[in-house]
């Protein structure tokens, strides 16, 4: 995270799990013993600074998320399958021997959950001021792995017990022997409730303000909430939640320029961001461990493959690729079509296209809101493709109004028209395009009201399982796309999740007792 590189070293001795030592070999540990850590303020800091840091891992979690929307195509190499799990999930061919970035997801939010537990099993070890503002950060922290395992995965394993007459998860982490015995918990319905337990233990214990933008508030803790109850189908406490992170008034949409640079490195941590996620490019990384740097190698997915030659847009591996039912979606006086879409049809066009070699299923389409811009590169430690500095915007202030436009809209309350109109206005420079019964049904707008505005943020393809769109949506994909793109097959109670990965469910020998997600 920006600004607390300085801790790497000890993380890195803190978290790592030394399982076996037999009588012949002995080596004392270099730094931190983990069984003797709590011992002081400083300590507890840096562990949470270690659960924060999984955070950065969730660039594979986006460049999944986008790929398995409708509205996106995976690109890559015209003649290889470069990228085969993401290109697998961009034509829902994925499978359990599927590995890679699918199992870099289950992989990686489950170290960040072990983290956070690490934390939290130590919570009582020592008292001192401002200790439950730390312990309020780490239960955001699980809520939001775990809301990731869930989205990905359905009903993961868990541990489990009732805690204060509700469900929770057990505050420990998963040890070498619990993996052989773990269940998976019940329904991916319980799995939200236990993420709404750990957000409303935190909320009460985090301030408005943070001094570091790395730092979760209260107003993101309340906005996850609003998300897990909208996610569980509970919209009336969807509502109420989220309408208390309107009136706080901590938080409003960009205007002007300062919306169209909102995507860029001078726009992170703006006015309208709730929660985002940090990246810095001042620490390198190397190929043998993509998650290991602390910059987002998600940004390099999204740039034209070489040879590209453009003064302000860097060369990237030609993924991601917008298709044009997204680009038509947009009004022509929409500003947020050109702030979503790099448009390179006129490129495309030429004869003699020499400005960027073509991608699988070339649109001509970029995503830019993550796109490589050369000057975000300069200074990029060490292997420059997997250290870009470009935060993720986890959580907008536009994405909490539509949520909650959506909760009132199926709870009859009475903003639903209002904030969708926010989002509007913004987006069109004026109140030209409130919405009109004419449209249709309030909820379709908002519905189609959050593809525009959250298009390529890793969002569309979850918000389709979850108000069980995705058939039909995949269905007029395939009706409208050009005669030389694959047809994609969406399978109804298959697809909403992704498989577990094989040898994940063979080295806990839980073939039988967590079984395969259905269909798979």
């Amino acid at each position: 995270m920006k600004k607390i590189k300085k801790l790497k070293y000890i993380l890195f001795t803190v978290f790592t799990v030394l399982v076996a030592c037999d009588d012949f070999v002995e080596v004392d540990p270099i730094g931190p013993n983990a069984g003797d850590f709590f011992n002081t303020e400083e300590e507890y800091e840096q562990a949470l600074v270690g659960a924060y840091d999984l955070l950065q891992a969730t660039f594979w979690n986006n460049l999944i998320a986008v790929s398995a929307s409708d509205d996106y195509g995976s690109g890559g190499d015209a003649f290889n399958y470069d990228q085969p799990v993401v290109q697998n999930v961009n034509f829902m061919l994925h499978s359990p021997d599927d590995e890679e970035q699918l199992r870099s997801i289950w992989q990686l939010m489950y170290a960040g959950l072990s983290r956070v537990n690490y934390l939290l099993e130590n919570k009582d070890a020592l008292d001192f001021s401002g200790k439950d503002e730390i312990i309020a950060q780490a239960y955001f922290l699980r809520a939001y792995y775990v809301f990731e395992l869930a989205k990905f995965f359905g009903n993961v394993p868990l541990k489990v017990e009732e805690r204060g007459g509700v469900n929770r998860i057990v505050d420990s982490r998963i040890s070498a022997t619990d993996q052989l015995t773990i269940e998976r918990v019940s329904s991916t319905s319980e799995i939200f409730g236990l993420i709404q337990e750990d957000l409303k233990e935190a909320i009460p214990n985090l301030p408005i303000t943070q001094d570091l933008p790395y730092k979760v508030t209260k107003g993101a803790a309340q906005a996850l909430l609003g998300k897990a109850y909208l996610y569980d189908g509970e919209f009336e406490d969807a509502a109420t939640v989220l309408n208390q992170v309107i009136s706080g008034n901590q938080y409003r949409l960009t205007m002007g320029d300062d919306y169209t640079n909102m995507f860029t490195t001078a726009g992170e941590n703006g006015p309208e961001s709730v929660f985002e996620i940090q990246y810095t490019n001042i620490e390198g990384a190397g190929w043998e461990c993509l998650q290991c740097s602390e910059g987002s190698y998600f940004v390099q997915f999204n740039g034209p493959r070489s040879p590209f030659t453009d003064d302000v847009y860097a060369t990237g591996w030609g993924f991601l690729l917008p298709s044009q039912a997204l680009y038509d979606t947009f009004d022509a006086n929409d500003v947020r079509r050109d702030i979503t879409i790099l448009d390179l049809r006129d490129v495309k066009a030429l004869e003699d296209n020499s400005l960027y070699s073509a991608p699988r299923e070339d649109t001509g389409f970029y995503n830019q809101k993550y796109i490589p811009r050369k000057d975000d590169k300069a200074g990029n430690a060490n292997e420059q493709a997997l250290v870009h500095k470009n935060n993720y915007r986890a959580i907008r202030y536009a994405d909490v109004l539509l949520m909650a436009a959506e909760a009132e809209a199926k709870s009859g309350g009475a903003n639903a028209e209002t904030y969708l109109n926010m989002v509007r206005a913004r987006a069109n420079g004026d109140n030209s395009n409130d919405y009109s019964t004419s449209e249709g049904s309030l909820v379709d707008a908002i519905f189609e009201e959050r593809r525009k505005e959250l298009a390529g943020e890793g969002h569309r393809f979850f918000d389709l399982v979850r108000t069980g769109r995705a058939k039909a949506a995949f269905d007029a994909y395939n009706a409208s796309k050009p005669d030389d793109f694959e047809v994609i097959t969406f399978v109804e109670n298959k697809h909403e999740v992704f498989p577990i990965p094989r040898v994940e469910l063979e080295l806990a020998q839980a073939e039988q007792r967590w079984g395969q997600n259905q269909g798979y």
